[in-house]
């Protein structure tokens, strides 16, 4: 029997992976907006992460990647930039086991004032706030930050620019 995975609507199903598309949103002092996640009924349990979510209907990745960083921020009027990671990752979260193919947008903002209006029910019960950090910052962090090598791609994008195409991420599987 193939792995449970969850498609965009966050129902289980059988089958492949969860598209997922995440926004790498800087601004501008090139700080990273990450939100932190916990497991909704340990508070306890947290981690970092990029906001995005999964691909909905028949809209494209980008289209994802923009409706998901305003509901989950607020944030609108970015243009997107190339992607610049693809990760496959598995996890366990709310009872359920997710297993989704990430694609990592480039964005930039001058906004940086965030309102989580459009969470889900679920989203409402496991986000609990943004934070705009540094690459000092994220590279001293002692806590869980997705992807985990973060800190330094991060720095190697702001070294850098962004690759020619883009990177694939080691699995992930947690």
């Amino acid at each position: 029997m193939p792995a449970e995975s969850t498609p965009a609507g966050g129902e289980p199903s059988e089958g492949g992976p969860r598209g997922v598309a995440r926004v790498v949103l800087l601004d501008p002092a090139d700080r990273i907006l990450l939100l932190r996640g916990h497991e909704p009924d340990d508070p306890s349990d947290t981690w970092w992460f990029t906001p995005g979510g999964g691909v909905e209907g028949v809209e494209t990745r980008a289209q994802a990647a923009l409706r998901e960083l305003f509901e989950e921020t607020g944030i609108t009027g970015v243009d997107l930039g190339p992607v610049l990671w693809r990760r496959r990752c598995s996890f366990p979260f709310a009872g359920l086991r997710w297993d989704q193919d990430e694609w990592y947008y480039l964005a930039r903002t001058t906004r940086t004032a965030v309102a989580a209006t459009g969470l889900t029910e679920l989203e409402r019960r496991s986000v609990a706030g943004a934070r705009w950090w540094t690459c000092q910052e994220l590279s001293r962090a002692h806590e869980t930050v997705y992807p985990t090598r973060l800190a330094e791609l991060l720095r190697t994008l702001l070294d850098e620019g962004p690759p020619a195409s883009p990177v694939t991420l080691n699995t992930e599987i947690v």
